[in-house]
């Protein structure tokens, strides 16, 4: 007779996620900040995933470095940020280069150039949302070695060209 013991749970996730899937959280002046540390398409899904924990209207403000243009917005419906989002899932986690940032008064997600995700608030909401969605916490993330940004050097025509829609559909105004 062979014993077998408890299989482990195997899930696509778990199998093929990075072994740094984690995040940083801590407390400075009264706000809670979370550093996400995940590969680039795994960072720019949570921005996605998690923006649906914000209010009906946010205000939106993205930065392309590569043709150094800004736009912000105030009032913007909560839905359409989110599938502007979903359209730009692909260039933003292949090229990166542009800042996003959807806040309230209570809390802010920004998605940085370097393709890291931030997330600040006034409450520690945060660090449940990302521990439901598998990230465990750490005491300090360790340094990506390839710092390099490549992204503000190589054009990318479809990110800056997708990154321009967006502005226009969300009706945000170049500042």
């Amino acid at each position: 007779m062979i014993f077998r013991t408890r299989q482990p749970e195997a899930t696509v996730w778990k199998r093929f996620r990075s072994g740094t899937d984690g995040f940083t959280f801590v407390q400075r002046d009264g706000v809670w900040e979370a550093h996400v540390a995940a590969n680039a398409e795994r960072v720019v899904d949570l921005f996605y995933t998690l923006s649906e924990h914000l209010p009906p209207a946010i205000d939106v403000s993205v930065e392309d470095r590569r043709t150094d243009r800004v736009w912000t917005g105030e009032g913007i419906a909560l839905p359409d940020f989110r599938d502007a989002i979903a359209r730009l899932k692909v260039p933003l986690a292949t090229y990166g280069g542009v800042e996003i940032s959807a806040y309230t008064v209570e809390d802010q997600l920004t998605l940085t150039p370097q393709i890291e995700l931030f997330a600040y608030s006034k409450t520690d909401r945060w660090a449940y949302f990302l521990q439901a969605r598998g990230l465990e916490e750490f005491g300090a993330l360790a340094e990506k070695p390839w710092r390099a940004p490549s992204w503000d050097r190589a054009p990318a025509p479809l990110l800056s060209e997708s990154t321009v829609a967006m502005a226009e559909r969300l009706s945000l105004t170049p500042a």
